[in-house]
Formats: structure tokens, sequence, C-alpha cells
């Protein structure tokens, strides 16, 4: 191999190669060529260098700077060719703009927490406040304070569930009612939204751990009057204008006289289902006056003061509004229910 032959054989490539490297219409194409020009195995640039050792020993640098000249040429013109392919509409595969796009769901408010927000600003517009407290919680706030006897059996182990010796997971909002009245002197009027825990069964209708909402007003005067006037206004307000109330005779250890507040079945329209256990009615929440008992607890004259309370289960009163079946429903994170709450 002379000198002449090998230059020949380098001037020969460097004239060809362009015009293949642009005819590179892929990247799969694009590789094919290189393979076929520089390729380290079986490149035609790789094959001429490796006859650099048939050319005389005196012509061998000069020969070497005309095949790596080649090669950098070449190697410039495979790169400019594989940004263009890179960038063009023919690298990687090509997309369909007659296909319908998945629909990405974005994500919604769980049901309860739209009932906890719309209870708020019902309240909030009759001059109420929000109030929150500890779910870990000391027995004397959860039971004591609220007027439970030593032996009451809400209690028991087998209702509440003990982290320590006078320590409880919360059973309801109440305990906040106390340390509300504590911190602030009357009036007070404030809402009281929050989780608590129960050693209930999972069933339709109850949850081992449920969104419960306190209200509270305490001041001078009030009679058991305002609370059925303001219960009542937030039911029709909350359910609609048509929905009946009836209130129930209880009993609740902080609250005399006490009693329970019903709405008409809003899945069957008051004839009798599953959800109310064919009677035509929800029960929503508890209410009464406040015990002079709790209000002597928190500090305050009971022969001045008065005041009423009540708690209600934002679950049940979401299957009520939305025409759910099994309270279990809202716990089971399902995108399908979840999304019909989108806004």
């Amino acid at each position: 191999m002379t000198l002449d032959d090998f230059t020949s054989a380098c001037s020969a490539l460097a004239a060809e190669a362009p015009a293949r490297i642009a005819a590179a219409d892929s990247l799969d194409a694009w590789t094919a060529v290189r393979n076929d020009l520089v390729g380290r195995t079986a490149g035609r640039l790789t094959a001429i260098m490796g006859t650099l050792g048939e050319i005389p020993k005196e012509d061998r640098r000069v020969a070497g700077q005309a095949a790596n000249a080649v090669k950098v040429e070449l190697e410039r013109l495979l790169d400019e060719r594989q940004a263009e392919l890179a960038t063009s509409r023919g690298a990687g595969p090509q997309i369909d703009g007659t296909m319908p796009s998945r629909v990405t769901w974005q994500g919604a408010r769980h049901p309860v927490t739209l009932v906890v927000d719309e209870i708020i600003e019902i309240f909030r517009e009759l001059g109420f406040t929000v109030a929150l407290g500890p779910e870990a919680e000391h027995a004397w706030y959860n039971f004591g304070a609220l007027n439970f006897p030593a032996d009451h059996p809400a209690m028991d182990l087998h209702d509440t569930l003990y982290l320590g010796k006078d320590t409880v997971l919360r059973t309801h909002t109440s305990p906040v009612q106390v340390r509300t009245l504590q911190a602030y002197p009357p009036p007070v009027r404030v809402l009281i939204p929050g989780t608590v825990h129960r050693r209930d069964p999972f069933d339709a209708s109850h949850a081992p751990a449920f969104a419960q909402v306190e209200g509270l007003v305490v001041d001078e005067g009030i009679t058991f009057a305002d609370l059925k006037a303001t219960l009542s206004h937030f039911a029709r307000r909350f359910f609609g204008a048509g929905t009946k109330t009836r209130f129930r005779p209880s009993y609740f250890p902080f609250t005399e006289p006490s009693a329970e507040m019903d709405v008409s079945c809003g899945v069957c329209g008051g004839s009798g289902c599953s959800v109310c256990k064919q009677s035509g009615w929800i029960e929503i929440l508890g209410s009464g006056l406040v015990h002079p008992a709790v209000l002597e607890s928190a500090g305050l004259d009971s022969t001045r003061f008065t005041g009423w309370a009540f708690g209600l289960g934002p679950g049940r009163t979401a299957l009520a509004r939305h025409g759910i079946p099994d309270i279990r429903i809202l716990y089971d994170s399902d995108v399908r229910f979840l999304e019909q709450f989108s806004r």
C-alpha cells in the first residue's frame, strides 16, 4: 500500500459520505450509516486505517494525518445529522392526533370534607367561629368535666381506646367545649370540627374513626327555643327548604334536657329504606342545653350563664345529603366514587 493509494481511499470515502449521511431519514438509518462509515469493527474508515502498517515508515505520519482529517469531518457531519433527526417529527414513534387523549383525574375534595366546610359556612353566617382541640385527650376532659359518672359504660375499654391511664383517643369533640370555656369568657359561639375514635363495628352506618362537628353557645338567657330554631334553620339550609325535622327526647351526661334531631330521609324520601332502617328518618345529631355541671367544670357560674350544644357526624350527614347507601364507601378511596364530587 502506497501513500497515494491510502490518501485516494480516504478522499473517496470523504466524497461519498456526506450524501449518505444526509440521506439517513431516521435514527435507525443514521445508526446504520455511522456503523458502515466509522464503526469500530466493520467501518470503512477503520478498515482504511488498518492498512497504515503497509505504508512505508517515512510516509505513515502524512497518511495518519489524512485519515484523522477525514474522521473528524465524518464525525461532525454525523453529529449534525443526529441532532436534526432528534428534533424532527421523524424521530421516534409518530403521534396519532386522531386518538382520544387519556383523561387524568385531577383530584377532588372528599364528600365528608365538603360537608364539614358547608356546615362551617352555614354557622359562620350565624356568628360562629371555629375551635380545635387535641385528639389524644385527658380522660378528665373527655369524661369527668362533661358530667360522666365514674361508672359510666362509655368509659370502659370496650367503648374507648386508652393510650394510658389518664389519656384516651377522644370519643367526641365535646372536650373542646370545656377547653374553650376555660380560655374565653362568654358570650361563646363556636363550631368544633375534628376526628373522634370509638370501638364501634365497621358496618353500613358505623365506623371506628369518624369526623364529628360540635357546636356550642353559652351566654346569659339562652333557652331550648334558641337551640331548636338554630338547628332547624341549619337543616333547611343544608338539606333544602322542604326538609322535615323532628326532636326526640334523649339522654347525654353533658346536656339537660337532651334531644336527638332527625331529618327526613333523602334516600327514600321518607318511604323507608336500609339507610333509615325503614323509618323514613335519619338521625343526624344529638343536642341539648349544656348541663350546669359542665359550666361549673369550666369555672362558670351556672346560675348566671346557660347554653346549648350539639354534635353531628358529617359522614352520616353526607349519606343523607348524597343518597349514599353505606358509610363504608366513604373510606374506600375509590376514585370512581370521589370524582363525582369534583368541582
